[in-house]
């Protein structure tokens, strides 16, 4: 759980902007590999107790920033800013 909260505090830190889809949210974040890497430890995480979440990280150069997507069924939303707060 130690892991869990570390991971979510790391990416609030470094969240750049947050966006609402119509199931969920999209946040972007400056990218890099430390970052895809932190984002795959989120999701391994998440995966286990959540199983109702859909990810979808879209990455293109190096440059350019790494979008994840978090949605799922309704009242998804609710559910990530009361329990993940991102």
């Amino acid at each position: 759980m130690e892991r869990k909260a570390t991971v979510i505090g790391s990416l609030k830190q470094l969240l750049l902007e947050r966006q609402v889809i119509h199931n969920g949210f999209r946040y972007r974040f400056y990218g890099s590999d430390e970052l895809l890497d932190l984002l795959i430890t989120f999701i391994k995480t998440e995966r286990l107790c959540c199983g109702f979440f859909k990810f979808k990280i879209m990455v293109s150069d190096g440059d350019s920033p790494v979008w994840l997507e978090l949605s799922g069924p309704e009242g998804v939303k609710e559910f990530i800013l009361n329990e993940i707060g991102l």
